[in-house]
């Protein structure tokens, strides 16, 4: 069996991968920041797929001094050899979102957390993956990005500056890791329907992005089959983003009824 490990998927869409990847009878290991709420995902995971090998670690992506837990990714690792979870597929879904960080107000140290969780951590996260990979002579990465990347919102600046920056670093070690054989993708999400959409639906409603192209918005399975194609079927693709929104990012601006 094939062995996958995602990052962040005790929530959200990080529980869609997980399931998407236990169906297609993978090993699962998967991490979480919280140990209770990884016991706790671990425990339903094991239950809708009784057949499958999926273990939860807790793992945060600072250490207890604020910097980037380095030792933290090495030891998840050897864990992983040590159980024979060595993954050949690595979902960087983890991400911090940088909510509500306006500029004048918020301290560089948040906009510094939010670049050490979503760049630093990642980039520790595939340089130890890739030291196994590489002995195998294949592999792949998929980071779970987002349409920001391109297309700024509101008080998100740390968010989507890292998120920018994280496509260039997905490129940059798709180009060094595929002498290799390891690829490394993006997949870029729009809106998508989280616990967030459900519990403010006043605001979710009216939103201007949730008026795309398509007249739909993403749920959860939607990213784990694009994560999915890219790391089962993507044989030939490396450095590559594919766009999951609606179409929202092909618009200048949303369509929105005049109903509304």
């Amino acid at each position: 069996m094939k062995n996958v490990l995602v990052t962040g998927a005790c929530i959200n869409t990080g529980v869609d991968i997980v399931k998407r990847f236990a169906a297609e009878g993978y090993n699962v290991a998967f991490t979480g920041r919280s140990p209770e709420k990884v016991a706790a995902a671990e425990a339903l995971y094991k239950k809708e797929f009784p057949n499958s090998v999926i273990r939860g670690f807790a793992r945060d992506s600072h250490d207890a001094q604020g910097n980037v837990d380095q030792e933290g990714v090495r030891s998840l690792y050897e864990e992983l050899d040590s159980l024979d979870l060595t993954p050949e597929t690595v979902v960087l879904n983890a991400a911090d979102q940088g909510l509500g960080m306006k500029i004048f107000e918020n301290p560089l140290s948040d906009f510094q957390k939010v670049l050490n969780t979503n760049i630093l951590w990642n980039y520790c996260m595939v340089e130890e993956g890739a030291k196994r990979m590489m002995k195998n002579g294949v592999g792949n990465f998929v980071f779970v990005n987002s349409n920001t990347a391109y297309r700024a919102i509101p008080d998100r600046i740390a968010y989507v500056t890292s998120k920018g920056a994280q496509l260039g670093m997905m490129r940059a070690l798709a180009l060094d890791l595929g002498k290799y054989g390891i690829r490394v993708n993006a997949v870029l999400p729009g809106m998508i329907k989280t616990d967030r959409w459900e519990k403010n639906p006043d605001f979710y409603r009216d939103v201007p992005s949730r008026f795309t192209p398509i007249g739909d918005v993403a749920i959860g399975a939607d990213i784990a089959d694009a994560v999915y194609y890219l790391a089962a079927h993507g044989r030939n693709t490396t450095g590559a983003e594919l766009v999951v929104d609606g179409g929202n990012t092909i618009q200048l601006y949303p369509i929105i009824p005049e109903s509304k």
